[in-house]
């Protein structure tokens, strides 16, 4: 059964689901954009009879609270130290990290910082290399983190934030429509409606530059410390292509690698074959 749990980190309400045993290996799942932890609420049932499974919502996002952009600095590294801060507070001391979108360069950021308590990792159409950046997709963001102009925000928040957009994140690349579940983005429209949400969001996709210059620090981490690592790809994805899934293997040796016949939240079309792969890679871990 999961639980719906608020705490109070560096005096923001952050809100987390969370299910199974506490005495059993602790996993960690981080969302994507704009999502939130209703992204996991299958996934977190799924698994629950194994790992001991929280999913936050960052500062911002789903439920946690939602400060203006003058009250707190929406940055990767901020999310990233709220996230830290959490987990400390939960009581983690070792946990696998699963990754989607915007998860990626937080969870990197915790791997990298504190390899320690890195046990596994789960990579889902999240990005650590160049590769995975495309021009025909990204190229409205590379102009932004250029000249972040109000007329280059403008762009950024109609073109990532339009009800047509939340909806697009969700149904492209799927193979059948009728699985994916349309509360996922009326959620989101919903939480985007809140006074300055945008402004937060659209501050978040400008810092997503600064990710790129620690690319090679993530590149390093894997190198060093060799994970193991499920890699999960909706490969049909146009905004995380699977261009960005196939470089971790020349870092990494320990690799299961899975492309999906599915868009960029593979959970909602392929939920079932995904938590199938990561108990089939937690037996080997354990074999």
């Amino acid at each position: 059964m999961t639980h719906y749990r608020t705490t109070t980190v560096d005096g923001l309400k952050i809100f987390h689901r969370e299910a199974g045993d506490p005495a059993l290996p602790a996993l960690l799942l981080l969302h994507g954009f704009p999502a939130s932890s209703f992204m996991y609420r299958g996934l977190i049932e799924r698994l629950a009879h194994r790992f001991h499974v929280i999913a936050p919502d960052y500062p911002g996002f789903g439920h946690s609270d939602a400060p203006s952009v003058a009250e707190f600095s929406y940055t990767f590294d901020s999310l990233a130290d709220i996230v830290g801060k959490l987990t400390d507070q939960l009581g983690l001391e070792r946990y696998g990290l699963y990754m989607q979108d915007f998860g990626g360069p937080v969870g990197f950021r915790l791997a990298s910082r504190r390899p320690e308590k890195v046990d596994f990792l789960v990579v889902q159409n999240a990005n650590a290399y160049e590769e995975g950046l495309p021009d025909s997709f990204w190229g409205l963001a590379r102009e932004l983190w250029r000249d972040p102009s109000p007329a280059n925000y403008a762009r950024i928040r109609e073109a990532a934030m339009s009800d047509e957009a939340l909806a697009w994140n969700y149904t492209h690349g799927v193979k059948e429509l009728e699985r994916i579940d349309p509360d996922s983005w009326l959620l989101q429209r919903a939480l985007l409606a809140r006074p300055g949400n945008k402004d937060a969001m659209a501050a978040l996709l400008h810092d997503y530059g600064s990710n790129l210059s620690l690319y090679p620090a993530w590149q390093a981490y894997f190198r060093q410390h060799q994970p193991p690592t499920l890699i999960v790809w909706g490969a049909n994805d146009v905004i995380f292509p699977p261009s960005g899934a196939y470089p971790y293997q020349r870092d990494l040796r320990r690799v299961d690698f899975k492309l999906l016949d599915t868009g960029h939240f593979a959970l909602e079309e392929l939920g079932e074959v995904i938590a199938t792969h990561i108990e089939h890679f937690h037996d080997a871990l354990n074999a």
